[in-house]
């Protein structure tokens, strides 16, 4: 668990270490969601995707060609969220 301290600004400083694993970098924006108890969840911002820019993504990328079935395996974890 990490320890932040609130400034009397209330401002946060969030360690380098901390904004990696939430894959955040400067000039990202950060969401916040309120919870009950007390509680928050913090999470890196993601804007909305489109399939145009996912596949604009792959272009030029490789030399291998890849089946129908490659390419909906891939795509289909890929907005699952897995790598």
């Amino acid at each position: 668990m990490t320890t932040l301290t609130v400034t009397e600004r209330g401002q946060v400083t969030f360690r380098k270490d901390v904004l990696q694993h939430l894959g955040i970098k400067p000039g990202d924006k950060i969401e916040l969601d309120l919870l009950p108890d007390g509680r928050g969840m913090l999470k890196a911002a993601r804007p909305g995707q489109s399939i145009q820019g996912f596949v604009g993504l792959l272009a030029g990328r490789t030399k291998k060609v890849a089946t129908i079935d490659e390419i909906n395996e891939a795509t289909a974890q890929a907005w699952a969220g897995k790598k």
